[in-house]
Protein backbone atom coordinates (compact mmCIF):
# COMPACT_ATOMS: atom_id res chain seq x y z
CA UNK A 1 0.00 0.00 0.00
CA UNK A 2 1.14 3.37 -0.85
CA UNK A 3 1.92 5.68 2.11
CA UNK A 4 2.40 9.44 3.34
CA UNK A 5 0.33 10.80 0.33
CA UNK A 6 0.59 14.18 1.45
CA UNK A 7 0.01 16.03 -1.72
CA UNK A 8 -2.93 18.51 -1.88
CA UNK A 9 -5.66 18.82 -4.96
CA UNK A 10 -3.32 20.33 -7.32
CA UNK A 11 -0.29 19.38 -9.24
CA UNK A 12 0.25 15.67 -10.40
CA UNK A 13 -2.00 13.07 -10.11
CA UNK A 14 -0.66 10.05 -8.04
CA UNK A 15 -1.14 6.65 -8.50
CA UNK A 16 -2.79 4.84 -5.54
CA UNK A 17 -2.70 1.29 -4.77
CA UNK A 18 -5.22 -1.55 -3.04
CA UNK A 19 -4.38 -5.45 -2.37
CA UNK A 20 -5.90 -6.23 -6.24
CA UNK A 21 -5.83 -2.82 -7.83
CA UNK A 22 -3.97 0.05 -9.11
CA UNK A 23 -5.64 3.45 -9.55
CA UNK A 24 -3.57 5.54 -11.94
CA UNK A 25 -4.81 8.37 -14.73
CA UNK A 26 -6.15 7.27 -18.07
CA UNK A 27 -4.02 7.24 -20.83
CA UNK A 28 -5.25 7.35 -24.69
CA UNK A 29 -3.37 3.71 -25.27
CA UNK A 30 -6.56 2.60 -22.42
CA UNK A 31 -9.43 3.32 -24.93
CA UNK A 32 -9.87 -0.54 -26.20
CA UNK A 33 -10.01 -1.65 -22.94
CA UNK A 34 -12.17 1.26 -21.94
CA UNK A 35 -14.57 0.49 -24.67
CA UNK A 36 -14.90 -2.86 -24.11
CA UNK A 37 -16.56 -2.53 -21.00
CA UNK A 38 -18.15 1.73 -21.36
CA UNK A 39 -19.82 -0.13 -24.52
CA UNK A 40 -22.45 -1.98 -22.28
CA UNK A 41 -25.99 -0.32 -22.43
CA UNK A 42 -26.23 -1.70 -18.25
CA UNK A 43 -22.79 0.64 -17.40
CA UNK A 44 -22.83 4.24 -18.91
CA UNK A 45 -26.86 4.77 -18.54
CA UNK A 46 -27.19 3.29 -14.87
CA UNK A 47 -24.63 6.41 -14.10
CA UNK A 48 -26.19 8.71 -16.32
CA UNK A 49 -23.76 8.87 -19.42
CA UNK A 50 -24.39 7.10 -23.00
CA UNK A 51 -22.79 3.76 -24.00
CA UNK A 52 -19.44 4.33 -25.51
CA UNK A 53 -19.75 3.54 -29.28
CA UNK A 54 -16.27 3.40 -30.59
CA UNK A 55 -12.68 2.95 -29.75
CA UNK A 56 -12.25 6.52 -31.15
CA UNK A 57 -15.44 7.66 -28.52
CA UNK A 58 -13.80 6.10 -25.86
CA UNK A 59 -10.42 7.96 -26.68
CA UNK A 60 -12.23 11.09 -27.09
CA UNK A 61 -13.13 10.80 -23.24
CA UNK A 62 -10.37 9.82 -21.73
CA UNK A 63 -8.78 13.24 -23.59
CA UNK A 64 -11.74 14.94 -22.05
CA UNK A 65 -13.86 13.90 -19.16
CA UNK A 66 -11.57 11.34 -17.83
CA UNK A 67 -7.96 13.49 -17.97
CA UNK A 68 -9.43 15.61 -15.14
CA UNK A 69 -7.80 15.71 -12.00
CA UNK A 70 -8.33 13.00 -9.25
CA UNK A 71 -10.00 10.46 -11.98
CA UNK A 72 -8.55 6.94 -12.04
CA UNK A 73 -8.40 3.98 -14.00
CA UNK A 74 -9.66 1.11 -12.03
CA UNK A 75 -6.36 -1.60 -12.73
CA UNK A 76 -6.41 -5.22 -12.20
CA UNK A 77 -2.78 -5.69 -11.15
CA UNK A 78 -3.27 -9.48 -12.04
CA UNK A 79 -3.94 -8.17 -15.70
CA UNK A 80 -2.18 -4.64 -15.54
CA UNK A 81 -5.42 -3.49 -17.64
CA UNK A 82 -8.33 -0.94 -16.97
CA UNK A 83 -11.52 -2.54 -16.02
CA UNK A 84 -13.53 0.56 -14.41
CA UNK A 85 -12.89 4.06 -13.61
CA UNK A 86 -13.32 5.69 -10.32
CA UNK A 87 -13.21 9.74 -9.12
CA UNK A 88 -13.51 12.36 -6.44
CA UNK A 89 -14.81 15.90 -7.32
CA UNK A 90 -13.51 18.42 -4.80
CA UNK A 91 -16.16 21.01 -3.22
CA UNK A 92 -17.52 23.78 -6.09
CA UNK A 93 -16.61 21.35 -9.13
CA UNK A 94 -19.51 19.10 -8.15
CA UNK A 95 -22.80 19.91 -8.64
CA UNK A 96 -23.92 19.12 -4.83
CA UNK A 97 -22.62 22.55 -3.94
CA UNK A 98 -19.85 21.58 -1.65
CA UNK A 99 -17.84 23.14 0.57
CA UNK A 100 -14.06 22.90 -0.35
CA UNK A 101 -13.91 20.70 2.43
CA UNK A 102 -16.13 18.30 1.25
CA UNK A 103 -15.72 15.97 -1.90
CA UNK A 104 -18.23 13.60 -4.12
CA UNK A 105 -17.29 10.09 -5.21
CA UNK A 106 -18.18 8.95 -8.56
CA UNK A 107 -17.59 5.07 -9.97
CA UNK A 108 -18.16 2.19 -12.34
CA UNK A 109 -17.09 -0.81 -13.43
CA UNK A 110 -17.45 -3.60 -16.37
CA UNK A 111 -19.72 -5.83 -16.02
CA UNK A 112 -17.57 -9.41 -15.77
CA UNK A 113 -16.01 -7.69 -12.42
CA UNK A 114 -19.50 -7.03 -10.88
CA UNK A 115 -19.89 -9.08 -7.36
CA UNK A 116 -16.17 -9.07 -6.45
CA UNK A 117 -15.78 -6.35 -4.02
CA UNK A 118 -13.30 -4.39 -6.92
CA UNK A 119 -15.21 -1.51 -6.83
CA UNK A 120 -15.14 -1.04 -2.62
CA UNK A 121 -11.76 -1.42 -2.61
CA UNK A 122 -11.16 1.31 -4.21
CA UNK A 123 -13.63 3.21 -2.69
CA UNK A 124 -12.07 2.63 0.52
CA UNK A 125 -8.72 3.74 -0.91
CA UNK A 126 -10.09 6.86 -2.57
CA UNK A 127 -12.11 7.56 0.54
CA UNK A 128 -8.38 6.72 2.68
CA UNK A 129 -6.66 9.10 0.35
CA UNK A 130 -9.74 12.04 0.79
CA UNK A 131 -9.88 12.04 4.41
CA UNK A 132 -5.71 11.86 4.93
CA UNK A 133 -3.80 13.08 2.23
CA UNK A 134 -6.98 15.98 1.13
CA UNK A 135 -8.17 16.51 4.48
CA UNK A 136 -11.87 16.24 3.43
CA UNK A 137 -14.64 16.63 6.05
CA UNK A 138 -17.26 14.74 4.39
CA UNK A 139 -17.09 12.47 1.35
CA UNK A 140 -20.28 12.00 -0.77
CA UNK A 141 -21.98 9.63 -3.15
CA UNK A 142 -24.96 9.85 -5.49
CA UNK A 143 -26.81 7.03 -7.23
CA UNK A 144 -29.76 6.42 -9.25
CA UNK A 145 -33.09 4.88 -8.59
CA UNK A 146 -32.69 1.65 -9.56
CA UNK A 147 -29.03 1.50 -9.04
CA UNK A 148 -29.12 -0.75 -5.89
CA UNK A 149 -25.87 -2.40 -6.73
CA UNK A 150 -23.86 1.31 -6.58
CA UNK A 151 -26.35 1.57 -3.59
CA UNK A 152 -24.83 -1.16 -2.07
CA UNK A 153 -21.07 -0.08 -2.60
CA UNK A 154 -21.91 2.99 -0.80
CA UNK A 155 -23.19 0.65 2.11
CA UNK A 156 -20.78 -1.62 2.56
CA UNK A 157 -18.03 1.44 2.55
CA UNK A 158 -19.40 3.05 5.20
CA UNK A 159 -21.91 5.50 3.45
CA UNK A 160 -25.11 6.68 5.12
CA UNK A 161 -27.83 7.96 3.38
CA UNK A 162 -28.91 11.96 3.44
CA UNK A 163 -31.62 12.96 0.72
CA UNK A 164 -33.32 12.37 -2.38
CA UNK A 165 -33.76 15.03 -5.18
CA UNK A 166 -35.95 13.84 -7.91
CA UNK A 167 -36.38 15.50 -11.57
CA UNK A 168 -32.16 15.44 -11.72
CA UNK A 169 -31.70 16.28 -15.14
CA UNK A 170 -29.46 13.35 -16.75
CA UNK A 171 -28.15 15.35 -20.25
CA UNK A 172 -25.90 13.32 -21.31
CA UNK A 173 -28.81 10.74 -22.06
CA UNK A 174 -31.60 13.01 -22.13
CA UNK A 175 -33.19 11.66 -19.03
CA UNK A 176 -34.78 12.99 -16.13
CA UNK A 177 -33.77 10.74 -12.61
CA UNK A 178 -34.12 10.43 -9.08
CA UNK A 179 -31.28 10.15 -6.95
CA UNK A 180 -30.24 9.75 -3.93
CA UNK A 181 -27.31 11.11 -1.61
CA UNK A 182 -25.25 9.24 0.92
CA UNK A 183 -22.45 10.62 2.90
CA UNK A 184 -19.40 9.86 5.33
CA UNK A 185 -17.56 12.27 7.81
CA UNK A 186 -14.45 12.02 8.48
CA UNK A 187 -15.20 11.30 12.25
CA UNK A 188 -17.65 8.46 11.21
CA UNK A 189 -15.09 6.54 8.72
CA UNK A 190 -12.06 6.88 11.33
CA UNK A 191 -14.33 5.14 13.94
CA UNK A 192 -15.72 2.73 11.41
CA UNK A 193 -12.42 1.05 10.05
CA UNK A 194 -13.11 0.12 6.61
CA UNK A 195 -10.04 1.64 5.59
Amino acid sequence: MLSGLRRKRKGMIEMLETKRLLLRPWEEEDAESLYQYAKDPEIGPAAGWPAHTSVENSREIIRGVLSEPETYAVVLKETGQPVGSIGLIFGGNSNLSLTEKEGEIGYWIGKPYWGQGLIPEAVKELMRYGFEACELEVIWCGYFDGNEKSRRVQEKCGFHYHHTKENVCCSQINEMRTEHFSCIHRGEWKESKVF
